[in-house]
């Protein structure tokens, strides 16, 4: 095999912390490319440039949220039509969550986050929405009156985690799905702590319990434990108990299973 021989000087470039050689030197600097108007815009998409966004959506978001105060996490599927139970239920707790001293924040969109939203506002509280840049959304719902728009999924996860005392879980899809687990993985590794997770509708939620008793547990994928990290209850007052609870450190364990017959 043939030996590969040193650069030449002139065929080592330095940019920053990067060492580019050979092939890799670019055939202009980054402030020629940044000061050329007249060159291609194509930069503006590659990926040093969207670690600057990601960075700006961190700041935006620790800028908007740092002084919301104590705040609940409300999940639930965007597909909830107005005037239906989850509907409903949805209003209830964002306003049971404001009238025991906390910011409601959701995704921002419609059906079920809609609803805890509108309950929050009507309850005097802050109505806080985190949105996000996708092909169908239609923007924030009208009850937000806090409201911030992400393009990355992870830096609005961050921000319901980060801001949140806790999290309250409606019926939804793969995205409330995806919010749920993410949590129940943060609590199960200690990322974070006390943090109550309370499912609400123990219709809709039973046979999720039933399948990750049965095939998670049985097949000892998760502890016994980890099942007890969620709460199920149909009862509001009871979820918000939960959350108040566990916040203010009164004795309930997060890891307490609390289900409403």
């Amino acid at each position: 095999m043939a030996s590969v021989k040193p650069p030449a000087p002139e065929n080592v470039y330095q940019r920053g912390p990067i060492t580019l050689r050979r092939g890799q030197v670019p055939a202009s600097t980054t402030d020629q490319r940044l000061l050329d108007g007249r060159g291609p815009s194509d930069w503006v998409h590659t990926d040093p440039w969207r670690v600057l966004r990601i960075q700006s959506e961190f700041v935006e978001g620790f800028g908007g949220l740092a002084e919301v105060g104590p705040a609940v996490s409300v999940f639930g599927s965007a597909r909830t039509p107005r005037g239906s139970a989850a509907y409903e239920l949805g209003e209830r707790i964002g306003a049971a969550l404001v009238e025991a001293g906390y910011a409601v924040i959701t995704g921002g969109g419609p059906g079920v986050m809609e609803a805890a939203n509108k309950g929050a506002l009507e309850a005097g509280g802050t109505s806080i929405g985190l949105g996000i840049e996708l092909p169908f959304e239609q923007g924030l719902n009208e009850y937000v009156d806090l409201g911030v728009n992400f393009r990355y999924f992870f830096v609005r996860k961050t921000m319901f985690v980060k801001y949140a005392e806790g999290f309250v879980v409606l019926p939804g899809g793969f995205g409330t799905l995806d919010e749920l687990f993410e949590a129940v993985t943060l609590v199960q590794t200690r990322k974070v702590t006390s943090f109550p997770i309370v499912l609400l509708g123990s219709d809709y939620w039973s046979g999720l319990i039933t399948w990750l008793r049965g095939s998670a547990l049985g097949h000892g994928m998760i502890g016994a434990r980890d099942l007890e990290l969620l709460h199920v209850t149909d009862d509001v007052e009871e979820a918000v108990s939960i959350i108040v609870a566990v916040d203010h450190g009164l004795g309930v364990d997060p890891g307490t299973p609390r289900r409403s017959e």
